[in-house]
């Protein structure tokens, strides 16, 4: 329960109060999950772990907010949310950034230095490559481990400042010892179902991280290049063939590679090459014949319609080399250079000569002295023919990938095996993807899945792969016969951990073991998130109570990595889906329309977004989004939000002024309670509160229930019409705001509040504040308890209810102002008060409200002060009398509120005419009618005529 001064304050303000309520909901454990309610009570959210490597921007904020908004109307709603908090601290990024903050690069060949202390601790500019300073991978783990720790503090940080109702108590790291024992023991148990294999192949390489890279972890980036034409001479059997000694031209970006070529391909229907299948060529330079094939994949359009197929240019000579079984002739290393060794079919002759020229170079240098070469022997056509087209890149690397050979793990998903992709395409289908039309790139990214999932990383701060090898006589691995550990023993790091059934000084030496180097993928412990929150390996209990999960919020742009992996990984593992609704944000695109990314340097911080703004505006930007669709940055919105929750605050200290609530609440909450019941007539939050003293709920039953006379009060609950058409429209707000979040629409839910508050506040307000004053000058203290006419007693209750019921459909997305509020009047936190109901707002209206009623009123109070305006006097001034002429439609209506409305205008005598009988002469003697020609009047439009005002 709160403890708060319930002391309104004289000038109310959203500054400030962020610090003020997540002290109180930290020190309550407001957002605190109770493990002992049932799976059935439970609201379980898979929330995404940000890469704490480099600084949040204002997308996170975006798409953050849109999982906090489901978590507070769930939490409302009854349901005890499950929402913790990860930091996703392993991988590249943190290594990148350890190595430019501290000035040091990992060397795994050095020994551990107690107490090492690096050379530099941030200020500095970037550390050159060259310059940093080389230590042991357990001192590069330390030093990460450091770093993400100050780095997670300030998450956190930013995260409560913008009131994320996240249990604070469970947070998690993906690099932490009991996250690396679930990854490794999936890993485990994959490996004894087979789904888990290493195996020799060609492996994309960044060779600026010296890593292998998966699938899901390309983009393509524009970059010049150029077309070179060069010859192959037909070998004897081609020249017979053919019956042409011509040789054959083939176009190509990467003529380094002429190397590495082991065939030329041409589309099978390509009449042009047909007579050259099965028969073949000699490489230029090299002098080594290849074979020339068929492939549906060959352009026919592309140059000159026929390719040479390298070992590796790029994927699609993978899908070639692998379709028809060709001969491996790899060239390039690990560091990016051509290999020392010139490759099968090139160690004599020529060919091992020319091989030595390009031995030790970049693939860059390399090129330029093939060029030269290809020049020099006169079997290049013409100069290069400039072009511009997509190169594969690592995501997070800075040059081209490259296609090596390599020993790698992988983990089935799919891209080999048709059975498992139709499995996890059909798990795609049963999702609820939100909005529906995501679903469509998951099933796209399944279906264009060319191999299985690349696991294993050539890196140093990850989760370690829990395996040893045993070492032959001659001290070479076996790789086909891994050492695994026992489960109870995760986590392991087979670098520094002993092998079962070994001794340590058997390491690295023959008859021996070694231990498995590589670390995996940062995306093969992500994958693993609701297992490591939910306690798979070390609670069952409770990942009996939060799994399959209910909700995975994340962007869109990894539906297919971090989406489709956890999708593998549940799968496989619990031959199920791992939640049920898949939440997918749109991105923030900057004022040129570009999707703002830390890549592209567009990227706005945001916590001086929250201290300007303040915390609800900015999470009423965020909020104002649909999900699935990209928003722009505009702070225009973020001012507009701020003066939605300042007028929370201003439109409830008049409330409960003029309700006495706020007299008898500067006592103490307790008497400000007290007044509310009584103000109320008994119900709080949509109940009857029964004869409680403090105004709590004792026992409490739904209000529609009763009628007003059934209530021991001494006036009717609400008796005058505008108050009973305010709470039946309220009531239809709130039925459409909760069928909104329901449908996990929560723009559309704040719209229907935003829309109504405001008309509550501009109209409503407005035509009672006289008459629930009671005759007191506006301002002034009211007794609550004091007796009152019916019509002030009604438009008291009405105001409270209206202000209370509005507080809780805006707490989701304002959750400081809306506490703010409640804690001047109500005990607790709106965040645990029930989601409003529509029916006790039904019963309470009673019968059948006309629902015009509210909007004609405040049309007729606009058209009244319009006559003021225009005559720039001011609105106190007095209308001795005037017509209001009306729509037809709307004449009950405006008449039902007619002395609120004179009130309100200060009108002393106020005739309500229906705008069509106005044009009859005989009414007023005016109008067409009369010949005067003036146009007709659009008599749908509320207007004046005849106002005199008084003398100022």
């Amino acid at each position: 329960m709160a403890t708060m001064t319930s002391r309104i304050p004289q000038k109310a303000t959203v500054d400030g109060l962020e610090d003020r309520w997540n002290s109180v909901w930290e020190d309550q454990g407001t957002y605190r999950f109770d493990e002992t309610k049932d799976r059935e009570q439970i609201y379980s959210i898979d929330t995404p772990p940000p890469t704490v490597s480099g600084s949040l921007h204002v997308g996170h904020v975006f798409s953050y907010t849109h999982t906090d908004v489901v978590a507070r109307y769930q939490r409302m709603c009854g349901r005890e949310v499950f929402y913790p908090m990860g930091w996703d601290d392993n991988g590249l990024p943190t290594e990148r950034r350890v190595q430019n903050y501290f000035g040091v690069r990992c060397d795994p060949t050095l020994p551990y230095e107690e107490g090492f202390e690096p050379p530099h601790s941030g200020g500095a500019a970037s550390v050159k490559a060259a310059d940093q300073v080389p230590i042991s991978r357990r001192n590069f783990v330390e030093l990460c481990e450091r770093l993400t720790e100050e780095d997670e503090k300030q998450f956190e940080a930013l995260w409560r400042h913008l009131g994320l109702s996240v249990d604070w108590s469970r947070t998690y790291q993906t690099i932490s010892p009991s996250s690396q024992a679930v990854a490794q023991q999936a890993f485990l148990r994959g490996l004894a179902r087979g789904e888990c294999y290493q195996a020799e192949a060609p492996t994309l390489w960044d060779v600026t991280f010296r890593t292998a890279v998966a699938q899901a972890e390309l983009e393509d980036r524009e970059r010049p290049g150029a077309y070179h034409r060069i010859a192959f001479e037909k070998a004897a059997d081609a020249e017979e063939a053919t019956g042409s000694y011509e040789s054959v031209w083939i176009e190509t970006t990467r003529p380094e590679l002429l190397p590495a070529c082991v065939a030329l391909v041409a589309h099978p229907d390509d009449e042009r090459y047909q007579p050259l299948f099965g028969k073949h060529v000699r490489t230029p330079l090299f002098g080594v014949e290849v074979p020339v094939v068929a492939h549906r994949l060959a352009s026919p359009d592309k140059g000159s319609g026929i390719a040479m197929i390298c070992t590796f240019g790029d994927v699609t000579d993978v899908t070639w080399w692998r379709e028809l079984d060709l001969p491996m002739r790899s060239v390039l290393g690990r560091d990016g250079r051509f290999r020392s060794e010139p490759p099968a079919g090139l160690e004599t002759g020529d060919a091992a000569s020319v091989y030595a020229e390009l031995a030790g170079l970049t693939v860059f240098s390399a090129q330029k002295r093939v060029v030269e070469m290809l020049v020099e022997a006169d079997v290049m056509d013409g100069e290069p023919r400039s072009i511009s087209h997509p190169v594969k890149f690592f995501e997070k690397g800075d040059k081209p990938l490259e296609i090596v050979t390599s020993r790698q793990w992988y983990i089935a998903n799919g891209g080999r095996d048709a059975g498992l992709r139709g499995e996890l395409l059909a798990r795609g289908e049963a999702l609820d993807f939100l909005p529906a039309h995501m679903g469509k790139r998951y099933e796209n990214w399944v279906n264009g899945l060319t191999g299985d999932w690349l696991i294993s990383r050539q890196r140093f701060f990850g989760v370690p792969i829990p395996v040893w090898y045993p070492l032959d006589s001659s001290g070479d691995p076996v790789w086909d016969s891994p050492i695994v550990p026992a489960e109870d023993t995760l986590p392991v790091d087979p670098s520094t951990d002993v092998a079962p059934g070994f001794s340590a000084d058997q390491r690295d030496v023959p008859g021996g073991f070694t231990g498995e180097k590589d670390i995996m993928d940062t995306w093969a412990t992500s994958s693993l998130t609701p297992q490591i929150v939910g306690g798979w390996r070390e609670d069952p209990a409770l990942f009996a109570k939060v799994f399959p999960m209910d909700l995975r919020p994340q962007g869109q742009d990894i539906i297919r990595t971090w989406l489709f992996s956890t999708v593998v990984r549940a799968h496989l593992e619990h031959g199920e889906l791992p939640w049920k609704h898949a939440a997918i944000s749109g991105w923030i695109l900057d004022p040129d329309r570009k999707k703002m990314s830390k890549s592209k340097g567009n990227v706005v911080t945001p916590m001086g977004l929250l201290e300007t703004h303040g915390s609800d505006a900015v999470r009423y930007w965020a909020a104002s989004a649909r999900l699935g669709t990209d928003a722009a940055f505009d702070e225009g919105q973020m001012k507009i939000g701020r003066r939605l929750a300042n007028k929370v605050l201003n439109a409830a200290k008049f409330a409960l002024g003029a309700t006495g609530i706020a007299t008898a609440a500067d006592s103490s909450l307790e008497e400000g309670m007290r007044a509310t019941k009584h103000v109320t007539g008994g119900i709080i939050n949509g109940v009857f509160a029964g004869a409680a003293a403090n105004g709590a709920v004792s026992g409490g039953h739904d209000v529609s229930e009763h009628n007003a006379a059934a209530f021991d009060i001494p006036h009717a609950l609400v008796s005058q019409p505008l108050d009973r058409a305010l709470l039946a429209g309220l009531a239809d707000v709130v039925d459409g705001a909760t069928a909104a979040f329901e449908a996990y629409d929560h723009t559309r839910a704040l719209e229907l509040a935003e829309s109504y508050f405001w008309t509550f506040c501009d109209d409503y307000v407005e035509l009672v504040k006289t008459r629930a004053y009671d005759g007191a000058a506006p301002g002034e203290a009211i007794d609550p308890f004091a007796p009152c006419s019916p019509e002030a007693a009604s438009a008291r209750a009405t105001l409270t209810i209206a202000l209370e019921t509005f507080l809780r459909l805006f707490a989701p997305v304002l959750p400081f102002a809306t506490e703010e509020v409640w804690s001047w009047f109500r005990p607790g936190t709106v965040h645990r008060a029930p989601w409003p109901s529509a029916a006790p707002l039904r019963a309470v209206a009673g019968g059948t409200p006309d629902p015009t009623l509210v909007d004609a009123a405040g049309a007729a109070l606009a058209a009244l002060r319009k006559i003021k305006s225009e005559a720039k006097v001011s609105q106190r001034t007095e209308i001795v009398s005037v017509d209001l002429l009306v729509p037809e439609a709307s004449v009950p209506a405006v008449n039902a509120a007619k002395a609120d409305l004179m009130a309100a205008g200060r009108v002393r005598s106020l005739q309500v005419v229906d705008a069509v009988a106005a044009l009859d002469p005989g009414v007023d003697g005016e109008g067409p009618e009369d010949g005067s020609g003036a146009p007709v009047a659009d008599t749908t439009v509320m207007r004046t005529e005849n106002a005199l005002l008084a003398e100022s």
